[in-house]
């Protein structure tokens, strides 16, 4: 397994993470999979023999329940592991059980510790902006967390820009910890993340994780052409996102899995490991065999040839104010792929 630097920091993660949305599957999270105990150690085991380390969870995902399974999962591995968790989004119905508030932050991340079986979180993300508490407040708690060695490294996910641009610069200025990886919704259907963010990162020197790599499965090759649509599917109110383009990018990587040997998925995945700032892909996986499939995609590279017949199919018409600066290249900083 190939591990890469996170961002600027001296961390290095191996390419696949794994996700743990899939565990426990209750509420929103049912669409995704729902995942036991005894299912979750197999993976775990099955991740582990193939060199992936980091795991990926979330206090959110099925309301804690995810976090529980993962630290039982665990138990007896924990030194051989990196773990991801994150906070922010609502974990309850009152009025401080979301955001990004010291408050909230204290509480949820002595409830992850617990529910991981833990003292501390590798790479401890904000799942989304908080803009109604003040920067200096999150980011000064988070180099507390730092401080106190519960949180070895901090990051974010779902930022925008000016979000991420921000918080980097309050850290600068009041020399806080600060964010050394930015987990974002990346894939060959869903490349709005090159337009600011990616170039953000690379002058930053800010560490790209990639969830939805596969885009809900639209790129897992059960969506073609003339076939009718799978009756179980996580695409939810996305449906009518199966159009001509998903279709198009189907018909280049069948033609690539020809040429290759691998699956449609991991030719997707493959793409995504060739991209400037992305240190790893985070997979999800409701079955051994769809997890064991995605691992596939490590360990090898899609030709030049083969990269700019996907990046050309996959061409996603920008919107202003980034349609405007492709007409002065020289003076753009959009990354050159």
């Amino acid at each position: 397994m190939e591990f890469r630097r996170l961002g600027a920091s001296g961390l290095k993660v191996p390419v696949l993470g794994f996700g743990t949305a899939t565990f426990g599957g209750t509420q929103y999270f049912q669409a995704l999979g729902n995942v036991d105990i005894q299912q979750a150690r197999r993976m775990v085991d099955i991740c582990l023999e193939a060199g992936v380390c980091l795991f990926d969870s979330a206090d959110s995902y099925s309301m804690g329940l995810a976090e529980e399974i993962l630290g039982e999962a665990l138990v007896g591995k924990r030194d051989q592991v990196l773990i991801s968790s994150k906070a922010t989004f609502p974990i309850g119905d009152g009025p401080n059980d979301s955001g990004s508030s010291r408050h909230h932050i204290l509480r949820t991340v002595e409830g992850s510790l617990r529910r991981l079986k833990t003292d501390h979180i590798d790479i401890y993300h904000m799942h989304g902006f908080d803009a109604g508490t003040p920067v200096e407040e999150t980011l000064r708690v988070l180099d507390d967390l730092i401080s106190a060695g519960k949180v070895r490294y901090i990051a974010c996910s779902n930022f925008s820009g000016w979000h991420l641009m921000k918080s980097l610069a309050v850290s600068e200025r009041y020399g806080f910890s600060r964010y050394v990886a930015h987990q974002v919704n990346y894939s060959l259907l869903d490349r709005e993340f090159e337009w600011e963010l990616m170039p953000l990162a690379v002058d930053q020197g800010v560490g790209t994780l990639v969830w939805s790599p596969l885009s809900n499965g639209r790129l897992s090759g059960k969506f073609r052409r003339g076939q009718p649509l799978p009756e179980v599917t996580r695409l939810g109110a996305d449906a009518d996102r199966v159009d001509e383009r998903l279709y198009s990018v189907v018909e280049v990587l069948d033609e690539i899995v020809a040429e290759t040997g691998h699956s449609t998925a991991q030719v997707a995945l493959n793409w995504l490991l060739q991209r400037h700032t992305v240190s790893g892909v985070i997979l999800g996986a409701r079955t051994e065999a769809q997890l064991i499939d995605n691992l596939g995609a490590a360990g090898w590279q899609l030709s030049p040839d083969q990269i700019a017949r996907l990046d050309k199919v996959s061409h996603q018409r920008r919107i202003y104010p980034y349609s405007h600066q492709r007409f002065f290249s020289h003076l753009s900083d959009a990354v050159v792929l």
